[in-house]
């Protein structure tokens, strides 16, 4: 049965999409109105009925995006109008993908919002390489942050995390990797740890590079590699498929690679 007047916030995953989950299909081709970020592979439209309105809303750091508040407009005033709206996100709509904001917005005019979790960038690009977030010989745990908040005053707290024996996942934090690397590196943090640097993951173009931190930023730049990207620090990279131990200890290896 359709369902009318509500709002599906739903993750498309990192960008194969067969790592869709069966739930997110479901909520796609129960759409009237299909509102797709720029990050979010066309090929799982195909999973939404042929009479279904898709519009582009791109959000893409970096690049001109569409406003926020424009598009939670568009799904109050769709929802409003009895449509079934499927917001599709890259990644997990409440990892980095603003699903806290809109969901909020929505609730608050009285409008139904089921949230149906995809496969974040954050899991999936170590994964992809080879490389466990936690690991029982190196690390207990994971910390998910933004490279940059919506303030300056919100930035995270660098030294603090610098300090800490736990694998950092940074999304967002390309444009600002020389900043990053530098606080992280006058918090304490080693400058031989281990980071990989992992682009478009799970896609045709994938590409990454294998570093340490105190040879990130100039690593980074000589690779080519650029946004949408995760980096990864911490000693569990040295499980990636790419590592070489010596070369990182040494002067860091420098492994881009392309997919053709």
């Amino acid at each position: 049965m359709k369902q009318q007047g509500k709002v599906f916030l739903v993750g498309a995953g990192p960008g194969d999409p067969e790592l869709l989950t069966l739930k997110a299909v479901k909520a796609i081709a129960a759409g009237d109105v299909i509102l797709i970020d720029d990050l979010v592979n066309p090929a799982v439209l195909e999973h939404a009925r042929p009479n279904a309105r898709v519009v582009p809303v791109g959000k893409r750091g970096g690049c001109k995006q569409t406003p926020q508040e424009f598009i939670e407009r568009l799904m109050l005033s769709e929802a409003q109008a009895d449509q079934c709206v499927v917001r599709l996100k890259g990644g997990d709509p409440f990892i980095f993908g603003r699903g806290g904001e809109e969901r909020e917005h929505l609730q608050a005019a009285g409008i139904t919002v089921e949230v149906v979790n995809g496969i974040s960038s954050g899991l999936a690009a170590p994964a992809s390489i080879g490389i466990p977030l936690t690991h029982r010989d190196w690390t207990q745990g994971a910390v998910f942050i933004t490279g940059h908040g919506k303030t300056p005053e919100a930035n995270p707290d660098w030294s603090a995390l610098a300090k800490l024996n736990l694998t950092l996942v940074i999304y967002m934090g390309v444009a600002r990797c020389a900043e990053i690397q530098s606080a992280l590196l006058a918090g304490g943090k080693d400058g031989a740890t281990p980071v990989a640097v992992i682009q478009s993951a799970t896609g045709a173009q994938q590409a990454q590079l294998i570093t340490s931190l105190a040879d990130l930023s100039h690593d980074l730049a000589a690779s080519g590699i650029g946004s949408p990207a995760i980096i990864v620090i911490g000693d569990v990279v040295r499980c990636a498929d790419q590592f070489d131990a010596h070369a990182c200890q040494e002067q860091s290896s420098l492994q881009a690679r392309h997919s053709a």
